[in-house]
């Protein structure tokens, strides 16, 4: 995309965020909401729910003990997220998904969206996954289920054909159990063929700034999810591209993140002035959390100024997720990444 038109298409986004607008198109795109405590809501697309605009990482939970995980999860409520996300592969044996049923204990119910995932592609699998995933988080049905982690053309096809798990997405529905349906996804392939094939109310995808700049990675998976009236939910919004070769790694995890709050403002507040993104997922770090909230008070417009200096920030990053692509392609998948094939 030209900058001219970049500028102009996030200009006008954020502009319909500040003013109340409704939908970005006939699909009905993402709309500020309200706002909870200083933290905005958007409407994720045509299922008019609600959500806050930072969302809470439930990997995070994998890498903090109970009582931390406890006290993470009712700050961020207490600060306005009402939308938490998990998924039965984050932690040794769903430790994140058992943590995250204990921590919840004690909010209503009712004042949380909560988003929940599988990555089994196949109907049987996704119902068994589903079952032990509603027991862990002690709720009788999701806002949210994803299909978690798509990469490939031929998974989406399983998951979509006969027996696959979009036969236990649509039973669990009329069972009350599901309520809306998402998918996850790192590459575009995998993104575009799940949008192409099925009216997934959602999407979670990587939109990095050092990446779009770069490589205009996000891109195409933007505009086929406006097209198709799925919102989006920003993932990696956070991510300051692959390590350097022979850099020490502060923390372990498979890519840099911003540190400081202003390049975090920065990065949320560019994720979240793209069309039709309704929210950002920071990475699984409870202090990144607590900076990612923050910026999530002032989600936009993004000015000029600000681009410019995320267009410099950029230069001096390396892009992660073409790379990361050809990886998957070729079953390259770095130790610490959590996201990868079932």
């Amino acid at each position: 995309m030209e900058r001219r038109a970049f500028l102009k298409a996030i200009g006008t986004v954020a502009g319909s965020y500040a003013l109340g607008a409704g939908p970005l198109s006939p699909a009905q795109g993402a709309g500020l909401a309200e706002e909870q405590l200083g933290l905005p809501r958007r409407i994720l697309g045509r299922t008019g729910e609600r959500i806050s605009v930072v969302g809470f990482p439930g990997l995070a939970l994998a890498n903090y003990d109970q009582e931390q995980g406890t006290a993470s999860l009712h700050r961020a409520f207490d600060h306005g997220v009402n939308y938490f996300d998990v998924a039965p592969a984050y932690g040794r044996d769903g430790d994140a998904e058992i943590k995250m049923g204990i921590g919840l204990q004690g909010i209503d119910r009712s004042r949380i969206f909560l988003a929940c995932k599988t990555k089994m592609r196949d109907k049987d699998g996704a119902r068994k996954e589903l079952e032990r995933s509603l027991k862990r988080l002690k709720t009788d049905y999701f806002d949210l289920y994803q299909m978690h982690a798509i990469f490939t053309e031929e998974e989406v096809k399983q998951a979509l054909g006969p027996g696959g798990a979009i036969e236990t997405f649509l039973k669990a529905k009329e069972e009350g159990k599901v309520r809306h349906f998402g998918f996850s996804a790192h590459t575009t392939v995998g993104a575009l063929a799940a949008l192409n094939g099925f009216a997934f109310d959602a999407v979670m995808f990587p939109l990095s700034f050092v990446d779009y700049f770069a490589t205009g990675f996000g891109k195409d998976v933007v505009e086929c999810a406006n097209e198709k009236g799925a919102a989006v939910v920003a993932i990696k919004a956070m991510s300051k591209g692959s390590w350097p070769q022979g850099a020490e790694r502060t923390r372990k995890w498979w890519y840099r993140t911003t540190e400081t709050q202003k390049e975090i403002d920065l990065a949320t507040r560019f994720s979240l002035s793209l069309p039709g993104v309704v929210a950002s997922i920071p990475p699984s770090w409870l202090d990144l959390l607590d900076k990612a909230v923050e910026a999530g008070r002032s989600p936009g417009p993004i000015t000029e100024i600000e681009l410019l200096e995320l267009r410099t920030m950029a230069k001096d990053c390396q892009p992660l997720f073409r790379e990361e692509e050809r990886r998957v392609a070729a079953r390259h998948i770095d130790p610490d990444c959590p996201h990868y094939p079932a």
